[in-house]
């Protein structure tokens, strides 16, 4: 059988609804471990809380704490695998800075729950059983951090929150799962490259994330390079487009040692220089902007990692 190392974080898996005022929030700091019975039907479980926080107090220290515990664990040759039970708001973040730190083949695999644990149809034990099904499994070996939700298996660099409060909130809308679970079976359909791994160290640098509109200009910019941030996210229109306006503090940015990089706010598709007008990809690219393919929210994370002395334009290459 194989050895799954089980750390809770918080989240509505381990919440509970308050009969009187329908609140949700926690109750003993151990509650999952009542599971630990269950589990043991799927592998050998040991369970561990590194704390209860609900997903939007998670912070990149958090998320380093986690990545820290994940690293130690996989280093001991009796643990084969490593899931992580999480809030749903931020999990795709915490999903992504371990898949970018964490280089072991073994399993790391995240899940959590849209319901708490005593209302009606509460999700959390069965993503938890499907996501340690799935660490278990020898076929997730070199797949690096996966988020299982309802069945499906998705990559940490692909996966999204898409509802709010759905039980099928994640999905990977420009690729699609990895794969999936039947009730005998982990099935993958294909085969990926992992990206660039990069030191494991406290993210030190503030990059700021923010999503072009009609009409934005470049005030919001300038506030930024005064405020002494480290780095810029925008999430542009299309292809990779922005109001004219913009281009002003872009370029202050640029001049004050930020590195600027460049998405889209649309869930697929990626960003090219292809405009030539004034605010196009092609004058943002020629100014020095970075160009990802990645979410607004993960290519925070990324940057917040490779900063202060990574080399940028490789790595969002």
């Amino acid at each position: 059988m194989k050895r799954i190392a089980v750390l809770t974080t918080g989240g509505t898996i381990a919440m509970k609804e308050d009969q009187e005022n329908r609140g949700v929030n926690f109750q003993e700091a151990n509650s999952l471990f009542s599971l630990q019975s269950l589990l043991q039907n799927y592998a050998e479980i040991t369970m561990e809380s590194l704390f209860q926080l609900p997903s939007p107090h998670i912070t990149p220290k958090e998320m380093y704490r986690i990545a820290e515990r994940v690293k130690e664990l996989l280093d001991q040759p009796t643990v084969d695998g490593v899931v992580i039970t999480h809030g749903t708001d931020t999990l795709e973040e915490t999903a992504y800075f371990l898949d970018l730190v964490i280089s072991s083949d073994k399993p790391v695999v995240l899940t959590g729950a849209m319901r708490s644990q005593n209302e009606l149809g509460a999700d959390g034990p069965y993503n938890l059983v499907q996501a340690i099904r799935v660490a278990a499994s020898a076929q997730a070996r070199g797949y690096g951090t996966l988020v299982v939700f309802q069945d499906e298996i998705h990559t940490a660099r692909d996966v999204t929150k898409i509802d709010t409060s759905s039980l099928d909130a994640f999905q990977s809308p420009a690729s699609g799962p990895v794969g999936y679970l039947t009730r005998e079976k982990v099935c993958f359909y294909r085969q990926i490259t992992r990206e660039h791994f990069l030191p494991l160290r406290m993210p030190t640098r503030s990059v700021a994330l923010i999503k072009a509109v009609a009409g934005a200009d470049h005030r919001m910019l300038d506030w930024i390079v005064q405020q002494d941030y480290q780095g810029i996210v925008i999430e542009a229109f299309g292809q990779g487009n922005l109001p004219p306006q913009m281009s002003a503090g872009i370029q202050k940015a640029l001049q004050h040692s930020l590195p600027v990089v460049l998405v889209s706010r649309c869930l697929k598709g990626v960003v090219q220089d292809t405009y030539a007008y004034d605010g196009g990809g092609k004058q943002l690219k020629k100014m020095g902007v970075l160009f990802s393919t990645l979410s607004g929210p993960k290519a925070r994370i990324k940057l917040m990692l490779a900063l202060p002395d990574a080399d940028l334009p490789s790595i969002f290459a």
